[in-house]
C-alpha cells in the first residue's frame, strides 16, 4: 500500500469525516421535523420513526458488502460511487410526497452510505500510520458525537421556517463537492485478485438483519403474535448467519476480530451502551414538542446544549484516559451517562433551565467520553493484517446498535402508553419518561462487559505510563 503526503493525508480524512457526518446527521436530521412530516404524509409522528430506523436499517443490512466491493472495484471507484447514490437519493427524498417512496429512498439511501463511510474508515486506517492512528479514530468519531445533536436544531429550524424538504436538498451541493473531491484526493488503487462473493453470508445477515430490526419496528407501532413470530424469525437466521459466517473459507464478514478482548467487550457490551445513548437524540425532542409543546426549533436549540457538553469533554478526553485509564474511566463515565438519561425522564414544562440546561450538557459530556473510548478501544489491539476485517464488522455493529436505539425509543414510548394506561395516568408526557427510564437500564446493562475488561486495556494505545 503506498503512502499518501501528510497534507493530502489529512484532506482525505477531512474529506472522509466530513462525508461521515453528513451520512450521520441524513439519520437523525429529520427527528424535530416528524410531526411536520407526519402531518404531510398523514401518519402519526412516531409511526414516523421508520423513516429514521429504514434509513439506519439499509446501512447494517449493506455495510457488510462493502469491504468485498471495496477489494473488487477499488476505494476510489466505490468511494465516489456511494457519494454520487446518496447525493442522488437525497434529492429524491425531497422531492416525493408519497410516504412509500419516501422510505424506499431512504433505504436506497442508507445503502449507499453504507459504502460510503466504512471505505472511508478503511483509506484513513489504512493511510495512517500506527503512531498517529489514536488522533485519527478519535477525529473520526466526531461525526457520530456532532451529527445526532446538530441534527435536531438543524432539522427544526428547516421543518419551521421553509420545509422539511429542504433537508435533503442541503445534500444535493456537499455531494457534488464531496464527489468532486473524493476523485481528486483518493489515489487509483490497483485491487487484489477477487474473492468469490458470499451470497450465503450476504442473504442470511441481510435478511436477518430485517427481520430483527422489523420485528422492532412492529413490535413498537402493534404488540401481536406476528410481530414476535418475525422476531424468532430474525433471530434464527442471524444465528444461522454466525454459523455461517464461522465455517466459510471466505466469509462476506470475518468474526476474527472478536477473539480479542477489548474488541469483543466494544462489540457487545458497548453495542448496548451505544444504543441507549443513541435514542436521546430522537426521544428529547419528541418530548419536548408533543409532551412539552414546544416547536421543533425550539426543541433543537435545547439539544445545542448536548452539543456543548459534547466539545467540552472533548479537548479532556485524552488526558483523562491517560490519567485513568479506558477500564475505569468507561466504568464510572458509563454510569453517569445513564444517570443523566434517567434523569431526563424527571424533566417537566415549568422545570428552570438553571437545573434543565447542565442535565442536558452533563449528557453530553458523557456521550462524548462514551463514544470516544467506544470508538478508539475498538481497534487498540487490531493488528494490520486484521485492520480491514475489524472495521467491516465495527461498521456494521454499530450501525446496527444506532438503528435499534431509534426502535427502542419508539418502543420505549409505547410501553409507557400501555404503563399509563395500567395505571390511569393522564397527560402526554409520562409514556417519555417511562422510555428514559428503560434506556438508562440498558445503558447499565451495557457496563456489564466493561468490568471484564483488563486494569490496563488500551494504555499503549493513548500512551499511558
Amino acid at each position: 500500500m503506498s503512502v499518501l503526503q501528510d497534507t493530502r493525508l489529512r484532506l482525505v480524512t477531512f474529506l472522509v469525516t466530513g462525508a461521515m457526518f453528513m451520512e450521520t446527521l441524513d439519520g437523525n436530521i429529520i427527528a424535530t421535523a416528524l410531526p411536520d412530516m407526519g402531518r404531510s404524509f398523514g401518519v402519526d409522528a412516531v409511526q414516523l420513526n421508520i423513516a429514521i430506523s429504514a434509513y439506519l436499517l439499509a446501512l447494517g443490512a449493506f455495510i457488510p458488502v462493502s469491504g468485498w466491493v471495496t477489494d473488487r472495484y477499488g476505494p476510489r471507484r466505490v468511494f465516489a460511487a456511494a457519494i454520487a447514490g446518496f447525493t442522488l437519493t437525497s434529492l429524491g427524498c425531497g422531492l416525493v410526497e408519497s410516504l412509500d417512496a419516501f422510505i424506499a429512498l431512504r433505504v436506497l439511501q442508507g445503502a449507499s452510505g453504507a459504502l460510503m463511510v466504512p471505505v472511508g474508515r478503511l483509506l484513513v486506517l489504512r493511510y495512517t500510520p500506527p503512531s498517529q492512528r489514536m488522533v485519527a479514530m478519535s477525529n473520526l468519531v466526531w461525526p457520530a458525537l456532532v451529527a445526532p445533536v446538530i441534527a435536531p436544531p438543524l432539522g427544526g429550524f428547516i421543518a419551521s421556517h421553509l420545509h422539511w424538504h429542504w433537508i435533503f436538498f442541503l445534500n444535493v451541493p456537499l455531494g457534488i463537492l464531496g464527489l468532486g473531491l473524493a476523485l481528486w484526493l483518493i489515489p487509483t488503487i490497483e485491487p487484489p485478485p477477487r474473492q468469490p462473493f458470499d451470497w450465503t453470508g450476504f442473504i442470511l445477515c441481510g435478511l436477518g438483519i430485517f427481520g430483527l430490526l422489523g420485528a422492532l419496528e412492529w413490535l413498537a407501532a402493534s404488540v401481536n403474535a406476528a410481530g414476535f413470530a418475525l422476531l424468532a424469525c430474525g433471530m434464527a437466521l442471524i444465528l444461522a448467519a454466525l454459523r455461517h459466517l464461522r465455517r466459510a473459507a471466505a466469509p462476506m464478514l470475518s468474526l476474527t476480530p472478536m477473539r480479542i478482548a477489548t474488541f469483543r467487550v466494544v462489540m457487545l457490551g458497548g453495542s448496548a451502551t451505544r444504543m441507549a445513548i443513541s435514542s436521546l437524540p430522537f426521544l428529547l425532542p419528541l418530548m419536548l414538542q408533543l409532551g412539552f409543546g414546544l416547536d421543533a426549533f425550539q426543541a433543537g436549540l435545547l439539544l445545542l446544549v448536548v452539543f456543548a457538553g459534547n466539545l467540552g469533554m472533548k479537548a479532556v478526553t485524552t488526558p483523562i484516559l491517560r490519567r485513568f485509564g479506558y477500564r475505569q474511566v468507561m466504568l464510572w463515565n458509563g454510569l453517569l451517562a445513564a444517570a443523566s438519561l434517567a434523569a431526563c425522564a424527571l424533566l417537566t414544562p415549568t422545570l428552570p433551565l438553571a437545573v434543565l440546561l447542565p442535565i442536558l450538557f452533563i449528557h453530553g459530556m458523557a456521550r462524548s467520553m462514551q463514544f470516544t473510548c467506544l470508538g478508539t478501544l475498538a481497534f487498540a489491539d487490531v493488528t494490520e493484517t486484521r485492520m480491514a476485517d475489524a472495521n467491516g464488522l465495527f461498521n456494521v455493529v454499530t450501525r446496527l446498535a444506532m438503528a435499534a436505539g431509534i426502535t427502542l425509543g419508539a418502543l420505549a414510548i409505547r410501553v409507557g402508553d400501555a404503563l399509563a394506561g395500567a395505571l390511569d395516568i393522564t397527560g402526554p408526557v409520562f409514556p417519555y419518561r417511562a422510555a428514559f427510564m428503560i434506556a438508562a437500564v440498558i445503558a447499565l446493562i451495557g457496563l456489564i462487559d466493561t468490568v471484564r475488561l483488563p486494569k490496563d486495556a488500551g494504555d499503549h494505545f493513548v500512551a499511558r505510563g
